[in-house]
């Protein structure tokens, strides 16, 4: 049986063969479906998610996380799910913590889900630890929320919360976006204790210009906040 006919897991992927149909199939012996954006991928993602029984979109042009993500959300959302749960394609999250947002979410009253790897984030380098410690506390104090690990994807978010907050962000920074906007907008987040996992391959984030990028996102949504208070 099902653990939730309301619920579907959203993966975007970029260069994803060699973790992508593990995840996948993983999820499906958990009951639910997958849907997975495919990020204009040259290699088999495509067809390892397809092979694996998921509903695959493929993007014409590589447009980021955040672009393949939001693809994935409105996805979902025409489909009528109720709740999405959001995972990296790169192995870093489990689906043995599924269960985990589930339970947590029968206790109602939360729309916003975020995974929590620093309960217990051995195996993340010191560096790391550090620099997700410091963006944490100054999203959550932007957001007005206390959120213990703003930088994980895995996350488990509501449609009505998604019908209501609107996201623009194309890259990274769409992990930021959804909690900043969600507690601008009054739903309540949570933490839900997930499996630290770090895989020292290759990865897709420029330190420097994703930093750049970051910074010219959170002055725009910044502004934006003020521009929206001067016109109450």
């Amino acid at each position: 049986m099902p653990l939730s006919s309301e619920t579907v897991v959203v993966i975007p992927a970029y260069q994803a063969e060699p973790t992508l149909r593990a995840l996948v199939q993983a999820i499906g012996r958990l009951g639910l479906s997958v849907i997975v954006v495919d990020d204009a991928s040259s290699d088999r993602t495509f067809l390892e998610a397809r092979e694996a029984g998921a509903v695959v979109l493929q993007r014409a042009a590589n447009g980021g996380k955040g672009a393949a993500l939001r693809d994935g959300l409105a996805e979902a959302r025409r489909r009528g799910y109720e709740w999405i749960i959001t995972m990296d394609a790169d192995g870093q999250h489990l689906p043995l913590d599924i269960p985990s947002f589930l339970e947590a979410g029968k206790q109602g009253g939360t729309d916003l889900m975020v995974g929590n790897r620093m309960k217990d984030p051995r195996g993340m380098p010191s560096h790391r630890r550090v620099t997700n410690w410091l963006m944490s506390g100054w999203i959550s104090c932007i957001a007005g929320q206390r959120v213990p690990d703003t930088q994980c994807g895995f996350r488990r978010v509501s449609r009505r919360l998604l019908e209501q907050v609107p996201m623009t962000s194309e890259r990274f920074e769409i992990d930021s976006e959804m909690i900043i906007r969600a507690g601008w907008a009054g739903f309540r987040i949570a933490s839900v204790p997930v499996t630290c996992v770090y895989r020292r391959e290759a990865s897709f984030i420029h330190p420097v210009g994703d930093t750049f990028r970051f910074l010219r996102f959170l002055r725009r949504l910044l502004a934006e906040r003020r521009h929206a208070s001067r016109r109450v």
